[in-house]
């Protein structure tokens, strides 16, 4: 499984990061996270907001700081 996180670098995409990591540890799978911080990569997505969230190259959350719980949802 690939979780990407998209964002600039900004407070609340450290916290995603975070967040995403918290959640893999919680969940015991095997993950690989990416910061996507290139602006055109994330224009790629077609994301206007972020932070943002990619699993498996879908992405599921635009523009929102998501709880750990929020993540482990989208990444079961």
């Amino acid at each position: 499984m690939v979780i990407k996180v998209l964002g600039t670098g900004c407070k609340k995409c450290k916290e995603l990061e975070q967040n995403v990591r918290m959640a893999i540890a919680q969940l015991q799978i095997d993950a690989q996270v990416e910061k996507v911080e290139d602006i055109g990569k994330i224009m790629s997505y077609g994301v206007m907001s972020t932070p943002a969230l990619v699993v498996n190259e879908k992405v599921v959350s635009t523009g929102k700081l998501l709880s750990v719980d929020e993540v482990k949802a989208f990444i079961k």
